[in-house]
């Protein structure tokens, strides 16, 4: 079974499963291993989702694949959570889902987390302060922590509200755990809006919206003839974007979750703004910049933020046939105009 050792807890595993998170090659082979009881594979992306279903039809398993912003709106309660961590990653997340995890037991119910590290310094304190007590093996490269769920405890959803100013205007953002711009305003972000034109009327499309920032602002220049759609495939992502804009005052707006922009119709906007994620080497930012080319008017514009101008620039060129770039915060902002006809 792929990179875990489960024998010291296999004795403890009890269906019905849940599998929290993981990479998708990852998550579908614990679920085979969990193969004895129903198990049910929780993504919060549906990128991520997406690729998992392909891995679970590979190998002809037969968990259930469910995407959800929280971890506790899965339907029913389960007997164990095994939540296989990776190197690195949002530590608030990971605090999150813990928590989550609690919630999603029936009593005397297992949370299994299957850290990387031999020397773990977040999991036996965390699994201890949310269930009471937890028990630990280490060894073969790897961290196993389990508790078990006794009594009740209050729910936490993590949020936290920041205050983001651009120029004279001042607005308030909700943000959670595993979504872009958790806490703060992210530089590049402030960059984009920094450069990026918008016009009264224009219909703008925030692509990998995150908490929705670029759109809002952008919603409220481009005023109430104006119109935005936040996408992205975080779910959670998409719930937060539509709480900031009704909450900063955006009534021309619509959320939309998906892994592309295939479902939006083509030369819908006028205005594209994309800040891409930084890993993939360069393949979500090619599908972002694709994706803008698809769906912009003829003369509608891209700007797309990037630390890796290398990178996204020609591609902007090969896409658009043109683009221009501006230096701002460390940062490059791509512009390009989409051609008529």
């Amino acid at each position: 079974m792929g990179g875990w050792d489960l024998s010291a807890v296999r004795n403890r595993l009890r269906p019905p499963y849940t599998v929290v998170l993981g990479s998708p090659r990852e998550a579908a082979e614990l679920a085979a291993v969990l193969e004895d009881g129903p198990t049910t594979c929780y993504q919060m992306d549906l990128y991520q989702a997406d690729r998992l279903k392909e891995e679970l039809e590979r190998h002809a398993l037969a968990a259930d694949m469910r995407a959800a912003a929280d971890l506790w709106d899965l339907p029913g309660d389960r007997q164990t959570v095994v939540f296989p961590t990776m190197r690195g990653g949002e530590r608030s997340l990971k605090i999150d889902m813990v928590e989550q995890a609690f919630h999603l037991l029936r009593p005397r119910g297992h949370l299994v987390v299957l850290s990387p590290y031999e020397k773990d310094d977040l999991f036996a304190g965390l699994v201890k302060k949310v269930f009471g007590r937890y028990h630990a093996e280490v060894g073969r490269g790897q961290t196993i922590v389990w508790g078990q769920r006794e009594g009740d405890r209050p729910r936490r959803r993590h949020e936290i509200a920041y205050q983001a100013r651009l120029g004279d205007l001042g607005l308030t953002f909700v943000s959670r755990p595993g979504v872009f711009s958790y806490g703060k305003l992210d530089e590049g972000a402030r960059a984009l809006l920094e450069v990026s034109e918008i016009h009264p009327g224009d219909r703008v499309l925030d692509l990998g919206c995150g908490v929705g920032t670029n759109g809002v602002f952008a919603g409220l220049r481009a005023g109430p003839e104006g119109a935005v759609t936040f996408l992205d495939s975080n779910l959670r992502a998409v719930a937060l974007a539509g709480l900031n804009a009704r909450n900063n005052g955006l009534t021309a707006f619509r959320t939309v979750a998906a892994a592309d922009v295939g479902g939006l119709g083509p030369g819908r906007f006028d205005v594209v703004l994309a800040n891409p994620p930084y890993y993939a080497q360069g393949t979500i930012a090619r599908a972002f910049i694709e994706g803008a080319r698809a769906v912009l008017r003829p003369g509608g514009r891209l700007w797309l933020v990037t630390r890796q101008a290398d990178q996204a620039f020609p591609c902007v060129e090969e896409t658009f046939g043109r683009a221009e770039v501006v230096g701002r915060r460390g940062y490059a902002v791509i512009s390009a105009a989409a051609p008529a006809g």
